[in-house]
């Protein structure tokens, strides 16, 4: 009995979706989830681990954590050519946590956690401090059981000059439960991921309900890749790909730890085969609502059938337009003051909505935040809620949310002047002509759907449409990022000091050790030799042939 219920308390899917783009690239999406019918909270601790990283295990018990979200991304999602993203992640890295409720210091708990995080990733996550973190009261909603939603307990950072290399990818794989050993986690190759136009890989922890009445309830642990692979940089001359030309491995068996494997293929756009074939074919075919879109994939199921590979995939998709779009830029020009843009496009013929902008800019650049402007087809548009939290020198950075309705077909700007602030010479990076890093804005909307989606969480659905909770069958959830900021501060000539420097130094050891010679060497007055003088004087005669001195 007791077997038994480990068995089933323990369950670990993957998948892998591969949707052709409308710009010709390749999207490969990878999802794994890891469900564990446990209680990291009660008083006894839990020591055994079957299915779930041990180590990820120890850190929600120790810290008492609710939800933990983090990310790392290397390029910045094209929306406007790719399409919305299964789940979208900012440049660089990310991290939202949920603490519970019996957390007493939620900012010690904060800052441990990040170094602790730090080791497990092999990440910069230790540079999060107070100056780069916020506590959102708007956003950033429990995305698994919410029995209360108390801002307090909710910490918000992001790290956009984080570069994600080998480094992080290899301990993101050992969370896996067969590692990259088997499964679909072998055709994780470093060289060929990193080799792409989009990579990010995420981690996801949180409580989930095992039943509508929410009887049971279960810790899922989600772990997504998204890569992107262009077909020109990637050396390939033709639209041809497999997955061996995609990763340089083949499949042979799925995870034997895995309760299922499967292979998704978007063939929405491609019903008889025009613009691609798929080699070996499969008859599963399988439709679900993504974003909003009632989408058509093939399958091919690892668990059950002989699976080589698919090759002769000739990308030539469509894609609907994304109803909802952003982008940020700043504006001005100087060294003192300047303008940050943020636009927010709503594509939708008909239909506005409300969004929800969070901003976080750091202390050196000084919002003047009279200066807030929202316009929406020429037109004010007053924003029906606002927070805004002020920054403190070199303590904490600026929080703005805000809640704007976008009227259909149009374009929102969002306006605010600042002003850059003047550092002290140790606060400058090694690089600072290259400039300072502003996070990605995070707009989060329940856009509108043109199909009705499914709102019970009980029913078997994919990996990749099934993350964010849909409440309303009417609408879906959308989290976009815009750019993050690259904005030059008022830099001194660091070349000065290290030219004075040296200038000094030089004028210091020749004036000073010349009249140390002087105050401290001893002068003596020495009689010649006759006898050496005799002997050189013999020697050079010796030489010349001339006849010595007696």
């Amino acid at each position: 009995t007791l077997v038994a219920r480990s068995l089933l308390a323990n369950d670990f899917q993957e998948e892998l979706v591969i949707r052709p783009l409308h710009s010709g690239d390749i999207y490969a999406s990878f999802q794994f989830r890891t469900l564990w019918e446990t209680d990291f909270m009660r008083e006894n601790k839990v020591s055994h681990y079957r299915l779930f990283p041990k180590s990820l295990g120890q850190v929600i018990s120790k810290f008492s954590v609710r939800e933990l979200h983090i990310s790392f991304t290397q390029g910045y999602w094209r929306t406007m050519q790719w399409g919305q993203p299964f789940l979208p992640s900012p440049p660089g890295a990310e991290l939202w946590v949920w603490f519970q409720d019996s957390v007493t210091d939620v900012d010690a708990a904060w800052k441990e956690l990040t170094n602790v995080l730090s080791g497990i990733f092999c990440a910069s996550l230790n540079f999060i401090d107070s100056t780069n973190t916020v506590q959102p009261s708007a956003s950033f909603k429990p995305l698994g059981i919410v029995n209360e939603t108390d801002h307090r307990f909710l910490r918000y950072a992001t790290l956009p000059r984080e570069i994600v290399c080998t480094e992080n990818l290899t301990p993101w794989k050992k969370l896996l439960p067969c590692g990259s050993k088997a499964g679909l986690a072998v055709l994780l190759k470093s060289e060929k991921l990193f080799h792409s136009s989009f990579f990010s890989q995420t981690v996801h922890i949180r409580p989930v309900c095992q039943d509508r009445e929410c009887k049971t309830t279960s810790w899922e642990l989600r772990q997504t890749l998204n890569v992107v692979f262009d077909l020109h940089t990637s050396g390939q001359g033709k639209r041809e790909w497999s997955l061996f030309k995609m990763f340089s491995r083949t499949l042979t068996e799925a995870c034997p730890l895995a309760s299922s494997s499967k292979i998704y293929i978007d063939v929405t756009d491609n019903p008889q085969e025009e613009y691609f074939e798929l080699s070996p074919a499969t008859p599963l075919l399988s439709q679900a609502v993504v974003l909003g879109d009632r989408r058509t994939f093939s399958v091919y199921d690892l668990t059950q059938q002989l699976f080589k590979s698919v090759s002769d995939l000739l990308p030539a998709g469509s894609m609907l337009r994304p109803l909802l779009h952003a982008e940020r830029y700043v504006a001005g020009y100087g060294l003192q003051t300047g303008e940050i843009h943020t636009v927010m496009y709503n594509n939708h013929p008909f239909r506005s909505f409300p969004v929800l902008l969070l901003d976080s800019v750091p202390w050196y650049l000084r919002l003047y935040i009279h200066t807030l402007t929202v316009t929406s087809k020429g037109k004010d548009n007053t924003p029906s809620y606002i927070h805004y939290q002020p920054s403190k020198d070199r303590m904490r950075p600026h929080l703005l949310e805000m809640l704007v309705q976008l009227p259909p077909h149009s374009v929102t700007e969002v306006t605010v002047q600042f002003e850059r602030a003047l550092l002290k010479w140790t606060e400058y990076t090694p690089d600072p002509n290259h400039g300072f890093y502003v996070g990605s804005s995070v707009i989060s909307a329940l856009v509108p759907s043109s199909v009705a989606m499914d709102t019970n969480i009980t029913q078997e659905q994919p990996l990749f449409s099934s993350f964010f909770p849909c409440k309303e069958e009417s609408s879906y959830f959308v989290r976009v990022y815009t750019e993050p900021l690259l904005v030059n501060l008022p830099t001194p000539d660091f070349s000065m000091p290290y030219n004075v420097i040296c200038l000094t130094c030089t004028v210091v050891a020749v004036g000073y050790g010349s009249l140390y010679n002087l105050l401290t060497r001893s002068f003596q007055i020495e009689e010649p030799n006759p006898r050496l003088a005799k002997k050189i004087a013999n020697f050079i005669r010796r030489i010349r042939g001339v006849p010595l001195l007696s």
